[in-house]
């Protein structure tokens, strides 16, 4: 595994831990959130991780291949064997963290207010299926992750810069 694979593999961890973030956001946002278009109450929503391949590799983002690739000289032939322009191009794609998002199955809580606007007949109002605590307790879990992935990325890019630095 390269450098540049292990940033890859922090990247998708980081984009991961985003969208967690951002759904959790969402659900602490829609927590009163009694009727959305569908006329039933928000569902809370969670995401579920998955280790997989990863879409777009790390080094194509950080490069623009595009651009790189006129900037680059084949001096010997021995460099870039596989007539690729960088050298991670033409090696298997190492895999990532991917966050699917997924509808919370659990039936909405009932809360007794014969006064509110979406109340039934019975005078029971439908509100999300969200927990406030849960919520923060997993956006503290994210975030730590968030920097955890931020800790590896700046190792590897560390370890980069380093091995630059052995040839002077």
């Amino acid at each position: 595994m390269t450098l540049f694979d292990t940033m890859g593999i922090s990247a998708t961890g980081l984009d991961a831990r985003r969208f967690v973030i951002e759904l959790i956001s969402t659900n602490l946002a829609n927590v009163q959130t009694t009727r959305t278009a569908t006329g039933e109450p928000y569902r809370r929503k969670r995401a579920v991780l998955s280790y997989g391949p990863s879409g777009q590799p790390f080094a194509d983002v950080l490069l623009n291949r595009v651009e790189v690739a006129t900037q680059l000289m084949k001096t010997h032939f021995n460099h870039f064997p596989q007539a690729h322009f960088l050298p991670w191009e033409g090696e298997e794609r190492k895999g990532g963290v991917r966050a699917e998002m997924v509808e919370d199955g659990s039936p909405p809580r009932m809360i007794h207010d014969p006064f509110h606007p979406d109340a039934d007949e019975a005078g029971y109002v439908s509100l999300p299926n969200i927990n406030v605590i849960e919520e923060m307790i997993e956006l503290l879990a994210a975030a730590r992750n968030f920097e955890a992935n931020v800790t590896a990325f700046n190792a590897a890019k560390n370890m980069a810069l380093k091995s630059l630095e052995i040839g002077r």
